[in-house]
C-alpha cells in the first residue's frame, strides 16, 4: 500500500497525526504534506505541540503565521503563549464592555488568575484549531501535527465539552434574562402604583422615569451581547465538532513504533479517540529496522514482528503502513522529499 495515506488524504479536507512523543509524528505529517502537495492540490501543516519541531525538521524558521514550506504546502506553529494572550485579551475586552465599572478590578484579577488555570491553553490552542479550520482555503487539505497522545485526546474532547460548558451558559444567561424582565415588570408595576399615589419618585423624573429606563436599556443591551456572544462561542464549537466528526471530511493517523510502550499507548489512544466519535483512517508504523542489514537489527527485527502482529490482531480493520528506517537522518525538504519518494 505505497499510495495509501495520500489517497486517503486526498479524499479529506482535515487530517490529525498523532501518537506517541518521539516516534515521528513531525516528518509523518511533513511528508504526507509534500506527497499531497506534489498531486497539485494545497496543504498547511499545523503544529499544535507546544514543544515544536515543524521548523527544526524544516531548517526554516515557522512562527503563528503560515509560510511557505514548498510549493503548495504551507506551515504553521501555533504559538501557545500569543494564542492564551491573545484568547484572555478578547475575553477581558468582551467583560470591559459588558461588567460595571465597580467589577472591572474583580474581572481583571480573575483574568490573571486564568492565564495559568488548568484548561486554559488547550482551550486557546482549540479557538486556534476552530479558526485555522474556519479559514481553510479552497480545497486546502489541514494536517494537525499534533501534541502526544494524552494532551492531543484532551483537545480532541474539547469541542463537546466547551459546547456542553456553552450551552450552560447560555441556558444560565437565559434564565437570568427572564428574572430580570420580570423584575423590571416589578419596578414597573412600582413606578405605576407611586404615580397613583403620588409619591415623591413621581416628583422626581430623573430618578423614576428616565433613570430606570437608562439602566433596563443598558441591561438588555448587555444581555444581548452575551447572548450574541455565546451563540457565536456554540456555534463555532458545533462547527468543529461536526467537522472532527465527520469520517468523509476528517482522519486521524496514529503513528507509532514496534516497541512496548508506544504499541500500549497507540492502542489505548485508539479507544479514546474512537469514544469521541473520530475516525481513525491509518496506523503507521515508522522505523521499521531491515532484516537484512545484520544479525543486530535482524534480531531487532524479530522483536518487532511481535508487536506489528499485536497491533495487526488488535486493530484488524485499520489500515496499517510500515515505514523502514532509513539510512540517513530525516531532515530538511530534501530528507522528506527521500521519505515521500519511497514510502508515500
Amino acid at each position: 500500500m505505497p499510495h495509501l495515506l495520500t489517497d486517503l488524504a486526498e479524499r479529506r479536507d482535515v487530517l490529525f497525526v498523532g501518537g506517541k512523543g518521539g516516534v515521528g509524528k513531525t516528518a509523518v505529517a511533513s511528508a504526507l504534506g509534500l506527497a499531497v502537495a506534489r498531486t497539485g492540490r494545497p496543504v498547511m501543516v499545523v503544529s499544535t505541540d507546544p514543544a515544536h519541531n515543524l521548523g527544526h525538521l524544516w531548517q526554516r524558521g515557522v512562527g503563528d503565521s503560515a509560510v511557505e514550506l514548498a510549493p503548495l504546502l504551507r506551515g504553521l506553529e501555533i504559538d501557545p503563549a500569543r494564542t492564551t494572550d491573545e484568547h484572555l485579551r478578547a475575553v477581558r475586552s468582551t467583560l470591559s464592555r459588558l461588567m460595571p465599572e465597580h467589577l472591572q478590578s474583580e474581572v481583571d484579577k480573575h483574568l490573571d488568575l486564568a492565564r495559568d488555570a488548568p484548561g486554559t491553553y488547550e482551550a486557546a490552542v482549540l479557538e486556534r484549531i476552530a479558526e485555522v479550520v474556519e479559514q481553510r482555503g479552497p480545497d486546502e487539505l489541514i494536517i494537525f501535527d499534533t501534541a502526544p497522545s494524552g494532551h492531543t485526546t484532551r483537545l480532541i474532547a474539547l469541542p463537546e465539552l466547551m459546547q456542553a460548558w456553552t450551552e450552560g451558559l447560555l441556558s444560565r444567561q437565559d434564565r437570568s434574562a427572564r428574572f430580570g424582565a420580570a423584575l423590571r415588570g416589578l419596578e414597573g408595576a412600582d413606578y405605576d402604583a407611586a404615580q397613583v399615589i403620588g409619591s415623591q419618585r413621581l416628583q422626581d423624573p430623573s430618578s423614576t422615569s428616565i433613570g430606570p429606563r437608562r439602566t433596563q436599556d443598558r441591561r438588555a443591551r448587555r444581555d444581548a451581547e452575551i447572548r450574541e456572544v455565546l451563540d457565536r462561542r456554540q456555534a463555532r464549537f458545533r462547527n468543529l465538532r461536526e467537522v472532527m466528526q465527520n469520517q468523509d471530511r476528517t482522519g486521524f493517523v496514529i503513528v507509532t513504533a514496534a516497541e512496548r510502550l508506544p504499541v500500549l499507548e497507540s492502542l489505548e489512544l485508539h479507544d479514546q479517540l474512537s469514544r469521541s466519535g473520530m475516525a481513525i483512517s491509518a496506523l503507521v508504523i515508522n522505523k521499521r529496522s531491515p532484516a537484512d542489514a545484520g544479525d543486530l537489527l535482524a534480531a531487532r527485527r524479530q522483536v518487532e514482528d511481535s508487536y506489528v502482529t499485536q497491533l495487526a490482531r488488535a486493530l484488524p480493520r485499520l489500515p496499517l503502513v510500515e515505514v523502514p528506517l532509513l539510512a540517513g537522518e530525516v531532515v530538511g525538504e530534501q530528507g522528506l522529499e527521500t521519505l515521500r519518494a519511497h514510502h508515500y
